[in-house]
Parts: C-alpha cells; sequence; structure tokens
C-alpha cells in the first residue's frame, strides 16, 4: 500500500495528487455518505412537521418499517401485502432486465472487441452512443409512442396480418420492460468490451485448433474472462433499474407500479419524508445485497470490478 502511494504521488505530483485525494474525499463525504446518514437517521424518526423537527416529538421510532411490512394498524391483513408485493415485483423485474441486457450486450461486447475492425467497429460504438444523446425522458415517450395502440410495432404486426387487433403492449409491461432494457444497456455493453478486449486473441485461437466447439469456448475461456466485466455491468443495471423512475412512471401499465413510485408518494403527495426515507434505505440495502451476491456467484472481487 506504501509503495502504491508512493507511485500515485510519484505519477501525479504531490499537488495534483492532494487535490485528486481531496477531491474524492469531498466527493464520497457530502455527495453519497451524509446523505445517506442523514436518510438513514430520518428514517427512524417519528413523522413530525418541519417546525417540530429535533423536539422531544420527533422521536425515535421503528414504525415507518413495521408499516412497510404490516400496514396500518388498523388494517385487516397480516401483512401490507400491498407495498411488499410491489417491492418484489421491482426486485424480481429489475433481475428480469439485468438478465436481459447480458443475453443482448454480451454478443455485442465480444463483436465489437475480438470481430469488428477499424471503421466498421467505430460505427457501430457510434451507432451505440448517438442515441442516448437523446433525454431519457425523451426515449422514454417514444418507446410509448412505438409500442401503443396505434404505434409502429401494432401498424406493423397488422399489417402482415399476425393480429387481428392492437395489442397492449402498456397494459402487459413490454413496453415498460423493453424501454428499461435500452435505458441502460450501454452500462452493461462497455464494462463486458472492456473485459473481453484485454482476453489474449491466442486463447481463443488455441481452444479452436484443439476441436472446442463455439459455445464451449464462449463458457470455458471467454466468460470467465469477462466476469468481472459482466459482474459490473449487472450491478449497474441492477441498481439503476430498481432505482429508476421515469420509465416506469411513463411506460408502465395499470399493475405496474414501481417500489420507487411508492418512495416518491410518501415524499411529496403523502409530505412523509420519514417514511419515504424508510423505503429508499429498504430499498438501498436490498440493492447492496444484491451487488454481494452478484459478487459470490461470479467469485470476483470488488477491485476487480472497478478496474
Amino acid at each position: 500500500m506504501k509503495q502504491y502511494w508512493k507511485e500515485f504521488f510519484t505519477r501525479n505530483g504531490m499537488s495534483l495528487g492532494l487535490f485528486m485525494l481531496l477531491a474524492v474525499v469531498v466527493w464520497m463525504l457530502v455527495m453519497i455518505i451524509l446523505p445517506q446518514l442523514y436518510m438513514m437517521d430520518f428514517s427512524f424518526r417519528a413523522n413530525v412537521p418541519p417546525p417540530q423537527w429535533g423536539s422531544e416529538t420527533h422521536v425515535y421510532t421503528l414504525e415507518h418499517y413495521r408499516y412497510l411490512i404490516y400496514g396500518n394498524v388498523n388494517a385487516t391483513d397480516a401483512f401490507n401485502y400491498i407495498d411488499l408485493g410491489v417491492f418484489g415485483r421491482t426486485i424480481l423485474a429489475s433481475v428480469f432486465v439485468t438478465l436481459i441486457d447480458v443475453a443482448l450486450c454480451y454478443p455485442v461486447a465480444y463483436y465489437l472487441a475480438h470481430v469488428a475492425k477499424g471503421g466498421w467497429g467505430r460505427l457501430m460504438v457510434i451507432s451505440l452512443i448517438v442515441p442516448f444523446w437523446v433525454n431519457e425522458l425523451l426515449r422514454a415517450f417514444a418507446f410509448k409512442v412505438m409500442f401503443g395502440a396505434s404505434g409502429v410495432i401494432n401498424s406493423i404486426l397488422l399489417a402482415l396480418g399476425i393480429i387481428d387487433q392492437p395489442y397492449d403492449f402498456i397494459r402487459e409491461n413490454f413496453a415498460l420492460y423493453s424501454g428499461l432494457s435500452y435505458a441502460y444497456i450501454l452500462l452493461m455493453i462497455f464494462p463486458i468490451y472492456n473485459a473481453v478486449e484485454s482476453l489474449d486473441k491466442n486463447q481463443i485461437e488455441a481452444a479452436r485448433d484443439l476441436g472446442s466447439p463455439w459455445w464451449r469456448i464462449h463458457w470455458r475461456v471467454v466468460i470467465p474472462h469477462a466476469k468481472p466485466g459482466i459482474t459490473s455491468g449487472c450491478t449497474m443495471v441492477f441498481m439503476l433499474t430498481a432505482g429508476a423512475l421515469a420509465a416506469p412512471q411513463i411506460l408502465g401499465g395499470p399493475s405496474s407500479l414501481w417500489f420507487t413510485q411508492l418512495v416518491y408518494k410518501w415524499f411529496n403527495n403523502s409530505a412523509n419524508w420519514a417514511r419515504g426515507s424508510a423505503y429508499a434505505l429498504v430499498l438501498l440495502i436490498s440493492c447492496i445485497i444484491f451487488v454481494l451476491i452478484v459478487m459470490r456467484l461470479f467469485k470476483v472481487r470488488l477491485g476487480e470490478i472497478a478496474r
């Protein structure tokens, strides 16, 4: 560790090195650590008007976490099935979107890293990046138009005679999952691309020479080498999907309430910041647990993901 810091200051100089360290510390402290600690403290506080914050009535309580599990004290149900159902559906849907992105992005990343050459490779990268110059909200509305009853998809299916009447892609959440999968696709492609690109092509050629089929080459050679990139992409896509708000609001059907919409409701519509903080903290802890599970599953360390 001492040698690492010595090399760091030698490479960047004492002044620039100290500035970079200070900037990182301030960023982590002000933008990440303190807000999360404040939100955690708020989640254990009673919901009182702002003038009473810090008073004797602003006591610590587990009321908001109990509400998430059991609901209102006067409720007849044993559990808060609505909020717990929304939470479970959000987590499962986020896992589903993450798996879709892995399945779509791994072939593209491999093709970019080991097949596409020269101008064709650069053209593919540009074609991936340029659409994301458009605002996320506009892209979400574009998906709603595309999957609407009179949208492009239904028009093509009707013209081909595949369906007799427009299909409700919005109600069936097809538009929502498609929009979420596309929204964070770059965060899956580029980590996998960076990992696969560092693989020595001689290993692939050696596996081919030994008679391995293409699927075994990927399973035994490419994927083990790309595990840090896959893990990094999965964690980012899952956390952003679970925390998405705009896409579920725009593309979600009547029964596709997202957990972040509940958080938004408590913060803004109900003015219950304490309960909103509790719900947000539960979502944050769930995302961290997912990251740890993925790291355990792929047997990678945090340092390998951050490379």
